[in-house]
């Protein structure tokens, strides 16, 4: 699904330049669960932002899809991202004055998706998220937890190959945040591959495999031990 050979990204820094990621090997096999843990500054966003498509690496080697990804303008980036992508925000990104359906079916009208079908297919997602009576609420009615499930049922709606979530519990109580995870855990068994960037170790520690980033390097990529416990 993923891969990356030699990964590196640079910024300029008035006349030097500041050299984020140094050098990353990465492969993510279709139906992972996987999260990329870091601190401020290890370049973990600007990884997950090359990985969607929202900025370009300098050099080394991405595939999506095993699709290498090289040269893309805004329009070609776009249309991949609408093909193979689903996004989830920490600060959720709803559109204010939009309902819940209709932020859901937003991006099914990029594709091109007649308003019935639209609305048909945004119902049905808002429903597996447990959302389907809270349809016509506006984001400012519902809680954190409820605008996190509507961006749930927004990134699932386009059907993609890849789920990517940036501290998706980050903004959440403890509480909330368990509750998002199990929508997660439980859209992962049924086949779709995600990637968590997070740095609560509770969190990672949901996903089956943690990868750890370090100033713009992985210092660690191990199988995540479940405790099974006897009855």
């Amino acid at each position: 699904m993923i891969k990356l050979v030699d990964l590196h990204k640079s910024y300029p820094m008035g006349k030097d330049f500041l050299h984020v990621l140094k050098g990353i090997n990465l492969e993510i096999k279709e139906g992972e669960f996987v999260s990329i843990m870091g601190s401020s500054g290890s370049g973990k966003s600007t990884l997950l932002n090359i990985l969607g498509l929202l900025d370009t690496h300098d050099k080394g080697e991405y595939y999506l899809n095993d699709l290498k990804i090289e040269k893309l303008d805004e329009k070609k980036a776009a249309m991949l991202r609408n093909k193979f992508l689903g996004f989830v925000f920490q600060s959720f990104n709803l559109i204010s004055y939009k309902t819940a359906v209709e932020n859901v079916s937003l991006p099914l009208y990029y594709k091109g998706v007649n308003r019935k079908d639209r609305q048909k297919l945004a119902m049905d997602y808002l429903d597996k998220v447990g959302l389907a009576d809270w349809a016509n609420h506006l984001p400012s009615e519902l809680s954190g937890g409820q605008k996190q499930r509507v961006a749930i049922a927004r990134a699932l709606v386009t059907e993609p190959k890849l789920i990517l979530a940036d501290e998706p519990t980050g903004a959440l109580d403890s509480v909330t945040g368990e509750q998002v995870m199990e929508i997660l855990r439980g859209i992962h068994a049924e086949g779709m591959t995600i990637l968590v960037i997070t740095h609560e170790e509770d969190i990672a520690e949901q996903t089956e495999r943690i990868v750890r980033l370090k100033d713009g390097l992985i210092t660690s990529d191990e199988k995540v031990k479940k405790v099974v416990l006897n009855s």
